[in-house]
């Protein structure tokens, strides 16, 4: 797996795309998607990789943005049209007020510019043809929403959040909450779980590498799964569940999941059911290192 800087002006396909072609990778997937106008840290899996990203799909997520307080647009960042100025009036105290009932387990309606599907077809799809969709309100957690300063109408402001949660919808409900209405005019992801943008690569350095440094980049599959407990499998138990089959360990919390290994191999994850049965949940394949 890759752990790639985004640049802005790129969907997240298109530097997947980039980044495939780069490495020469049959199979390739990313863990979480960014608009175009986000930069940040974007992981990308290729080859075996691919079926372990759920787990950083479902990771918390850190983020450094800009909120333009007095503005609206329609899909509650810069891309959007604008479609309602007002003056603001609003002191850091009332800023901070706000942001503070913004914190914690909250609602959120998800923005018709998404790519979250209705009928099977994306809802900016729908959104651009004129067409809203009733959408129910998702619940995410909002761990931390900060403002770093403010210069005028302009605030920075750093968040940390669940899957799920959309920081432009954060931008406009705070703008909602202080009555003057806002958008998102910047945003770049640092942290997604365990992982920070000290470990990443910027696409623009990865296309002057040679094929063998680009390669030198990629971490192993289960950097994924570094926030996982480990069970340790001798010769004949490895063989039995590199072949789906469940094989009796030692100890381990009920319910876990665990990444497996047989001496420096990695064999995939297994999920400890009553008894110390740990069940295979998803495998390297066969041979596979």
């Amino acid at each position: 797996m890759l752990f790639l800087d985004k640049p802005v002006g790129l969907t997240s396909n298109h530097a997947l795309q980039q980044a495939r072609r780069l490495l020469n990778a049959a199979k390739a997937g990313h863990t979480g998607t960014l608009d175009p106008m986000a930069s940040g840290l974007l992981p990308l899996t290729f080859g075996e990789a691919t079926k372990f990203s759920q787990t950083l799909l479902d990771a918390d997520k850190g983020y450094d943005a800009t909120v333009l307080l007095g503005v609206t647009t329609t899909t509650a960042d810069a891309e959007g049209e604008v479609l309602a100025r007002s003056a603001v009036h609003v002191s850091d105290a009332e800023i901070e007020a706000a942001m503070a009932r913004l914190r914690g387990g909250i609602e959120q309606v998800p923005p018709m510019y998404s790519a979250l599907k209705h009928h099977g077809k994306a809802l900016y799809e729908y959104a651009r043809a004129g067409v809203e969709i009733p959408r129910e309100p998702r619940k995410v957690t909002i761990h931390r929403f900060e403002c770093l300063g403010r210069e005028g109408d302009s605030l920075r402001v750093r968040v940390a959040c669940s899957k799920g949660t959309y920081v432009r919808t954060l931008a406009s409900d705070l703008g909602a909450m202080l009555g003057c209405g806002a958008h998102l005019t910047a945003l770049r992801r640092t942290h997604i779980g365990p992982f920070a943008l000290d470990v990443t690569t910027p696409l623009a350095d990865l296309e002057v590498l040679s094929l063998e440094e680009r390669d030198a980049l990629l971490a192993p599959v289960d950097a994924l799964l570094e926030h996982l407990a480990v069970q340790m499998l001798d010769e004949s138990r490895m063989r039995s569940f590199t072949h789906g089959q469940s094989v009796k360990v030692e100890e381990g919390a009920i319910g876990a999941l665990f990444r497996v290994y047989h001496e420096e191999r990695f064999l995939g994850v297994g999920t400890l059911t009553e008894g110390g049965v740990l069940v295979p949940t998803r495998l390297m394949s066969t041979g596979t290192q």
